[in-house]
């Protein structure tokens, strides 16, 4: 007898991901969020958390400027680089960066004034029953009246299916290797997942060497998401579609919502 195949976990992945983590986002995304972040938390007082805090792309821009960023990730390969960068750390506050599952944080209640889920972290979660535990963890260690902002990939569904596509080329420093991404992106749209398999070339003289892994992220609208807030404890304040603080609509390249804990 065959057996089902085994559904993903939505931390699939990230380990092999982590060697070409910051090649890739340098050449697509970049530092463009950076300052928004920046903006959200260099007033506050006290720690701030950030969920999937990966090789500190976020974090230690942050930490540079002043910020105490209590940073959580489960992959040990993406915490080893943003370990690295911390010690290349010449200024600002030092961030504790721990290795978590972020549905069982190890942190105190009401530690926090602001939290923070960049870059669609949190459609990482692949069922309801794990977002459901880690917002409730997020108002656990929340203070009352502390901000969480987070970001959602815009519109999953809308990503057109494609196979074996090369989608980025370049070296990862001047006289570097030469790296390739060969991409495809399928839809599950019976679960509601958009998986992305990636396939990494390497070539360095005569030496190759392949990665291939698959990343999934699970749909997540902005009204199913403010729900899922207020059910958890939050109050949505506001709904941005840029990271110069414009307003939302669903054609919007970027989906971030504000949300203050009550009660």
């Amino acid at each position: 007898m065959s057996r089902k195949p085994r559904a993903p976990e939505g931390w699939h992945g990230w380990d092999d991901y982590a060697a070409f983590y910051d090649w890739e986002n340098a050449r697509t995304l970049g530092r463009r969020d950076v300052p928004f972040w920046l903006r959200m938390t260099v007033a506050v007082r006290g720690p701030v958390l950030e969920l999937g805090c990966g090789t500190g792309r976020v974090t230690m821009p942050l930490a540079h400027e002043g910020v105490h960023v209590v940073g959580v990730d489960r992959s040990a390969e993406m915490l080893d680089r943003a370990r690295r960068r911390v010690r290349r750390q010449r200024r600002g506050v030092p961030p504790d960066l721990l290795r978590a599952d972020i549905r069982h944080l190890p942190c105190q209640d009401a530690t926090f004034r602001m939290a923070i889920a960049p870059y669609g972290i949190l459609q990482s979660l692949l069922s309801e029953r794990d977002l459901k535990a880690t917002l409730a963890e997020v108002a656990r260690v929340m203070r009352p009246d502390g901000f969480f902002g987070l970001e959602l990939v815009a519109d999953l569904p809308a990503w057109g299916e494609y196979k074996r596509r090369v989608s980025l080329r370049g070296r990862r420093s001047p006289g570097g290797s030469q790296v390739t991404l060969i991409e495809s992106v399928r839809q599950d749209r019976t679960r509601g997942l958009t998986i992305f398999d990636q396939e990494f070339v390497e070539r360095k003289g005569r030496a190759t060497r392949r990665r291939a892994f698959a990343l999934t992220f699970r749909t997540l609208s902005v009204p199913q998401m403010a729900r899922r807030l207020a059910a958890a404890g939050f109050e949505v304040e506001a709904v941005l579609g840029d990271y110069q603080g414009g307003p939302w609509d669903p054609r919007a390249e970027v989906w971030i919502l504000l949300a203050r804990r009550i009660g």
